[in-house]
């Protein structure tokens, strides 16, 4: 994968293993698999970390490796079909944290030049992601600004 904001050439990283059916070991039942992913959300957990929590700690102690595999459906698509779904898509969210930390940590350093650069490639970032999601997720209207994503965020 190649960097957005580096002259660096992408790392190489592995891949999951192709699989088309879940392993025999893990035979959860569908529907308990569900109502544990919106449990889990409706606990505050982000889509990836319901993954890493089904992975990690199962459903009654049976693990999940693969919620798409077991249910034939998303983490993300689990939530929508129960009304459980974030108000914002994960990934943005992630952006708007890291650029509300990099804003507070300028305005206390305000010569720290590597920070202000991270800063300016956040929020092209942002920029980009917002584009993405006007409309859809993301109201019409929807501008970015860091005040505004400060306040969405408390």
């Amino acid at each position: 994968m190649a960097r957005m904001h580096t002259r660096r050439r992408g790392s190489s990283s592995s891949d999951k293993p192709a699989a088309d059916e879940p392993p025999e070991w893990s035979d959860v039942d569908e529907s308990a698999i569900e109502e544990r992913v919106v449990e889990l959300a409706e606990q505050g957990h982000s889509p990836s970390q319901i993954g890493l929590k089904l992975r990690d700690e199962g459903v009654n102690g049976t693990p999940v490796p693969d919620v798409s595999l077991a249910t034939g459906k998303k983490v993300t698509e689990i939530l929508e079909e129960n009304d459980a779904d974030p108000e914002l898509p994960e990934d943005l969210r992630n952006l708007f944290e890291r650029a509300v930390r990099l804003h507070e940590h300028m305005d206390e350093n305000p010569t720290d030049h590597q920070n202000k650069r991270a800063l300016q490639n956040t929020e092209s970032k942002i920029r980009r992601l917002v584009d993405y999601y006007r409309g859809d997720e993301l109201d019409e209207e929807f501008t970015y600004s860091a005040d505004e994503v400060a306040e969405l965020l408390e």
